[in-house]
Order: structure tokens, then sequence, then C-alpha cells
């Protein structure tokens, strides 16, 4: 997923929906506590919970990049690809931020987020210091399948700019399963290089940036389609002209997915803010980003 959640417009008339059905929901914060937002709110990965996360680690790693460690007891129901929402310590900011979860740290109960400043929500993040604790609801939406991938197989992880970082997680579990992982990674130029040596613990590592400032010169696409590998699966997230080019090189592919971006009010499935067309459908049938994904199969969305 590859969120930014700072733009203030929003798709469609969302707010009488989303004040309709949040009236129904059970969503209620404790200053100190883990709580339950909505029981109706169910996941495949488990429900959605509201915590005080403590920000325990924040660095800048690249130009206007920053890259988060929360700790918090909901890191215990967290999966790869999955995302928080995250309230902004400013009351003039009304929406949550939605970040993707980059990597997960069960035993410590600690994670790992990175984002990218985009406006003034995310400018107040970067200055946060640490010990500072922060309202954050999640883990949110449905992640990567991992279950196709067994032992000795070969993955394929697809991912441009900030949209690699909820792959890193992808990376790691498969490698723990004995998971043979080439990743092809995208960024406009050697600035923007994140993720490079963390990913290299896990996977075969290729970079392309744009301007051939670092790595090959290029988009992802021209690596990929010189891979001649069968891939038991894909995982991808990154820019929209990057995911639709996944979705058509991998439309057929019994286990292909990517990971959606898009702007949010609710994040719970509520409002409709975030919905993308069912492929083969009429424009009245959608799904929900933060409800029926951010993850979804090829072919299934359009992109």
């Amino acid at each position: 997923m590859r969120l930014q959640g700072e733009k203030n417009g929003i798709r469609g008339s969302w707010l009488p929906c989303f004040l309709r059905n949040l009236a129904a929901a059970r969503f209620f914060l404790l200053e100190s506590e883990v709580v339950m937002v909505s029981d109706s709110c169910k996941k495949r990965f488990g429900k959605i919970m509201l915590e005080q996360m403590e920000l325990l680690e924040q660095v800048e790693i690249a130009p206007n990049i920053f890259s988060m460690l929360l700790k918090g007891q909901m890191v215990s129901q967290m999966q790869a690809g999955q995302f928080l929402h995250i309230r902004v310590p400013d009351d003039s900011k009304l929406l949550r931020r939605p970040i993707s979860i980059a990597e997960i740290d069960r035993d410590n109960l600690t994670c790992r987020i990175i984002y990218r400043i985009e406006g003034g929500g995310t400018a107040i993040f970067s200055q946060l210091p640490v010990g500072s604790f922060l309202d954050v609801m999640g883990p949110q939406g449905n992640g990567f399948d991992l279950s196709p991938v067994r032992t000795g197989d070969h993955a394929l992880i697809i991912g441009g700019g900030i949209g690699v970082p909820p792959l890193l997680e992808v990376a790691k579990e498969l490698h723990a399963k004995g998971v043979q992982v080439t990743a092809v990674l995208g960024f406009a130029d050697k600035s923007a290089v994140i993720l490079e040596e963390e990913m290299k613990k896990y996977a075969e590592v290729i970079v392309t940036t744009d301007n051939g400032s670092y790595g090959r010169q290029g988009y992802v696409s021209a690596v990929v389609d010189e891979l001649s590998q069968d891939y038991a699966a894909v995982y991808s997230c990154g820019a929209p002209a990057m995911l639709k080019y996944v979705d058509r090189k991998f439309q057929d592919h019994p286990h292909a997915y990517l990971s959606m971006e898009s702007r949010m009010a609710c994040g719970m499935g509520a409002c409709y803010a975030c919905v993308v067309h069912v492929a083969g459908q009429d424009e009245s049938v959608n799904k929900r980003v933060c409800e029926d994904g951010p993850v979804f199969e090829t072919g299934t969305i359009i992109v």
C-alpha cells in the first residue's frame, strides 16, 4: 500500500454516509488503553484496535522520507501489507493519515513505518520527539497472502518509491519460510533510494532509477520483462503506472497481488471515499481500499 493521506480532496459525497455508519459503530478512545473500535469491522487478520503507541525512534532515511519505530500491543495482530491510521496531534487536522507497515517485530511489540512528507500532517509527524505517543487505529486492511508460497519456491517483489516499505516485511517473512526472493525496486533518482540494504538481507535486489543516477536506468518494467523465472507469487506496491503494468503482465497469474494507494477518510469502510472499480462490472460495483484492500489480486480491479 502506497498511502499518503494528505490531500484535502475526497472522492464523492462521503460525509453523510460516514456519519451514519459511524453512529452505528462502537467507536471510542481511552487515553492509555487498547480498545476495540468496531465489532462489525471483522478483518481476515482480526479486528481494528485503537491504541496510544510510543515513538521509540525517528530517522530521516532520504530527503523528506522518515522512518518511525512504534511500540504497542496491536503489533501482535499485524500482518504484512496492512496499514495504520494515525491521528495528527493537531486539532486543525481532522483526518487520520494512513501509513503502511514496513516491518513487524512481534516479540518486542514494535513496528516500523516509513512515510514521506506530503503536507502539514506528515510534517508534524516528522517533528515529533522520541517518547511521544501517537493515537493509532489499526492494524487495518487485508494484507498480502503469503500462504501460497512454500519452501523452495521463488517469489517476485516489484516496488516503486514510497511503495517499497510494505514489501520489506513480505520479503522478510518469505525468506523465513525458505523462499527465494527477487526484488526489483524503482526510484526517481539516487537520492530517493530507500531500504536497499534492508531488502538485501532477504532477497536478490535489482534497483532502477529513472535518470540512471544509481543502478539500472529506466523503469522496473524493463527489468521484469527480462526475467525468465516462473514465480510462485508476485507482490507489488508503487505508483499507478507501475501497478497498471503489473496488473497487465500478471493478470492471469494465480497468486499475483497489487497493494493500492488511496486517499482515505474513516479508514474503516464506512465512508466509501476510497473505492476502486471492480474489473468486468459496471461502474456502480466498487471495492473499498481500506476495508477490502489495500491488497487485491491482479485482474480483479481497475487500476
